[in-house]
Parts: structure tokens; C-alpha cells; sequence
């Protein structure tokens, strides 16, 4: 990749800024959650279509695909993410959400981009359309994959099993990217895992229900379930290594309707996180222990019922191509914009295009909050509390530059791959 090239494919990205901070502002408007992404979708394939790519839609449900065969050479996959989040946005900004959608469960949520996904979606719209216009400077396949249900849906693998690699062929590189509570403008790379491994589980507690007067008669859910979740504390403190990173916690419990009724059954769901996918293995492991042994000392009248609601692996760079990349985004960004990132205890699926296709694959973060707001804060000691972090109702990434920067670490990632069709070497 040489600076010349890069630029020349860059050089229209001014140009291209306002429509895509419009883009941003529409999707900002029109969360969807997990697999109902239609409105979404249908205009991002739009304007891939515009751009000269053969797209796909529908596979996994929701997710877009475009295709853009330029030549000989490696084919390049650039994966965005699409869902939002059943939460109400107290940004105050001007275009917040008042969007409202329908969850799995049949409830009527608030609905928030409150992870970023409607700016990673609008990274890879504009670095579609660079690499499209500046398609001279470059050869091979590049695949921009949308995706749909990011947020604990399973949408990676969905794809995947959808035939995305029988549609648009087997890439050569995978390559994506996150928004990060870090100063707008840094780039931060990490070879090896970078974001953690995580597993979701429902689990029952069987009691036998009674009247409130008479506990003798019954198996209380609720003192069981009380048992459980004090227990499943020393899972980590008792059971794992100081030098194993883990989580457990217990972010759901519900039992009960009345104050004078005994329930007959107690639900918890329960969530694990992990650098190491056989640490994660053995908290699954404890925790079936341990719930089916409280409810032995308990009497239940059966056991527990433990469903995985979702499960995500580690999320690995390949060392070899995470310090490439590196190097040009140094080249690229400058020493000073180009960071080390931290080990993320959040979980992704982006991890499985990689993996399912075989191939080398890079996640990087990408800043976007104010820098003096931000550096400000980790100097006062007051990062957690002053700089909302995704999920937050009040996640509110600034523009500028977040969209320029995202979008130039997509078109860089790609560009250091791909051969300039005149030499042969990388563009």
C-alpha cells in the first residue's frame, strides 16, 4: 500500500462527508432491533447498488451483502454490524431516537443505537463507495457484509449459514471494526484476543408453591434462588485464578406475584465472560454444579432447567496480519493516533466469518468522543464516570472526525491487501 495510492482512493471522502453524517443521522433515527433490520437494510443495499456492486439481501434474515469483482487478486471482506438496542436515548441530542419497537418477548421497547452500530454501518457505506470510485487503484473482490443481529442474536453465524461464502465467494482477509469510548481520531489495535469470550444462560429453579402461611408445605423458589446467586459469587473468587480474568452475573432473577404466595418456579439469567474459551467452559461448568446441588440441599422436586441463551467464542486477531495492519495505519494516522488497545471484556461474533472461512481475521476499536473530554477524564480519574460507554443511554458519539476516521481505517485495511493492477504489489 503506498501513500499516493491511498490517497487517491481518499481523495473524494470529502466530498462524500455530508451525505454520509446524513446517512448516520437516518439510521441514528431508525433503530431496529436483531433481525428486523428491514428498513436498515433496504438502504444500505440501496446505495450499494448505486456504487456498482452486486448485492444480496436477506441472508441471514436481514443482513446485506455487496460484491464488487475488480480484477485479480484477494478477496477482501469489510463486516459492519446493523441492530440496535431495546433502550431509550437520553442523549438530548437533536436527532435522538423516539423510535419504539416490539422485543422477543412481545413487549413494546425503546429503541437506541446504543453500541454504534448505526456508525459502523456508515463506516463501511463510505468506504464501499471510495473503493468503488477509486477501483482503478486497486484489484481483487471486495465483500462488504452488513450485518444483522449482532447483539446477542447469533447474526455472524446466521449469515454464514445462509450461504454467504457460496454467494459471494470464500474471502482471503476478514476485517472489522468497533466505535469505542476513547478521544475521536485514535486508532487502537491489539494483536491476539482482543474482546472476550461470553456465554448467556436461562436457568429454572423448580420449587413447589404454596400459601404463605403454611412454607412447610412448599419449596420456596425464592430462598433457593437467593442460595444460587450468593454462591455463584465464588465462582470467581473462589474457583478461578487471580491471573483468569472472569465474570459472573446474575442480571435477571424473577419469581413470584403476590407477597402472600409461594411461587413454584424462580428464573434467573445468568451471563459469563471470559479471555479464554476453556475458562469460560469451566464457569459454565460450576455453575451447573452449583445450581443443581443447591437445589438437592433444597428438596426440589426436580432439577434445574439450564438453557444457553447465546454463546460467543473469543474474538482473535491473527497476530501476523493484526501487526500489518498496524503498520499501515501508522503510516497512515500517525504514531501518535495509532494505540494499543485493552483486552474488551464485551463479546462479538465478528469472530466467526474468520473463522467459518478460514482465513486470517483483524478487529480493531475506533475512537469517538470528544479527545479533551476524554483525556480529561482519565487524568481526573473519572473515565467511568463522565464518558458514557456503549450501552449507555446517553452513548453519543460526535461526527467529526468519527466518520471521517472510521471510514479511513476501512479503506486502508482493504487497500493493504488488495495489488495495484499496474504492479502487482499491494495498492
Amino acid at each position: 500500500m503506498t501513500t499516493e495510492t491511498t490517497g487517491r482512493v481518499l481523495s473524494s471522502l470529502e466530498a462524500a462527508l455530508p451525505g454520509l453524517e446524513a446517512l448516520y443521522v437516518d439510521l441514528h433515527q431508525h433503530p431496529e432491533l436483531a433481525f428486523t433490520e428491514t428498513r436498515t437494510a433496504a438502504e444500505l443495499a440501496r446505495r450499494l447498488t448505486e456504487d456498482g456492486f452486486e448485492v444480496h439481501t436477506g441472508i441471514g434474515r436481514t443482513g446485506v451483502v455487496g460484491v464488487l469483482r475488480n480484477g485479480e487478486g484477494p478477496t477482501v471482506l469489510l463486516r459492519a454490524d446493523i441492530d440496535a438496542l431495546p433502550v431509550e436515548e437520553q442523549t438530548g441530542l437533536a436527532y435522538a431516537s423516539t423510535a419504539r419497537g416490539v422485543d422477543d418477548d412481545g413487549n413494546d421497547v425503546p429503541l437506541m443505537h446504543a453500541c454504534g452500530h448505526d456508525m459502523h454501518a456508515t463506516w463501511l457505506s463510505g468506504a464501499a463507495h471510495l473503493l468503488a470510485a477509486g477501483r482503478e487503484a486497486w484489484s481483487g473482490t471486495l465483500l462488504a457484509v452488513f450485518q444483522p443481529a449482532e447483539e446477542g442474536s447469533g447474526g455472524a453465524a446466521a449469515m454464514v449459514r445462509d450461504g454467504l461464502f457460496d454467494l459471494a465467494g470464500r474471502p482471503d482477509f476478514v476485517f472489522g471494526q468497533h466505535i469505542a469510548p476513547g478521544p475521536a481520531g485514535w486508532v487502537l489495535t491489539r494483536p491476539g484476543v482482543i474482546m472476550a469470550a461470553a456465554e448467556s444462560l436461562r436457568i429454572t429453579l423448580h420449587g413447589r408453591g404454596g400459601h404463605g402461611s403454611r412454607p412447610e408445605t412448599t419449596v420456596d423458589p425464592v430462598v433457593l434462588a437467593a442460595s444460587v446467586v450468593l454462591k455463584l459469587q465464588t465462582v470467581v473468587s473462589r474457583e478461578t485464578a487471580a491471573t483468569e480474568p472472569a465474570v459472573v452475573t446474575v442480571g435477571s432473577l424473577h419469581v413470584g406475584t403476590a407477597a402472600n404466595v409461594i411461587a413454584d418456579d424462580a428464573v434467573l439469567e445468568v451471563n459469563t465472560r471470559a479471555f479464554d474459551d476453556g475458562v469460560l467452559q469451566r464457569l459454565h461448568a460450576a455453575i451447573e454444579r452449583i445450581v443443581n446441588a443447591e437445589a438437592v440441599a433444597a428438596d426440589a422436586p426436580k432439577p434445574p432447567t439450564i438453557e444457553v441463551l447465546n454463546a460467543y467464542p473469543v474474538t482473535a486477531n491473527d497476530e501476523a496480519a493484526s501487526d500489518e495492519l498496524t503498520e499501515a495505519f501508522r503510516a497512515h494516522f500517525g504514531a501518535d493516533a495509532t494505540l494499543p488497545a485493552p483486552q474488551v471484556t464485551g463479546s462479538e461474533d465478528f469472530g466467526e466469518f474468520g473463522r467459518a472461512a478460514g482465513v486470517p481475521s483483524v478487529f480493531w476499536l475506533v475512537g469517538g468522543f470528544d479527545p479533551q473530554q476524554v483525556i480529561t477524564a482519565m487524568t481526573e480519574g473519572r473515565f467511568e464516570k463522565d464518558v458514557p460507554s456503549n450501552h449507555s443511554p446517553r452513548f453519543a458519539p460526535i461526527l467529526h472526525p468519527t466518520l471521517r476516521t472510521g471510514v479511513e481505517t476501512l479503506v486502508v485495511a482493504a487497500l493493504s491487501r488488495f495489488p495495484h493492477p499496474a504492479t502487482g504489489r499491494p495498492a
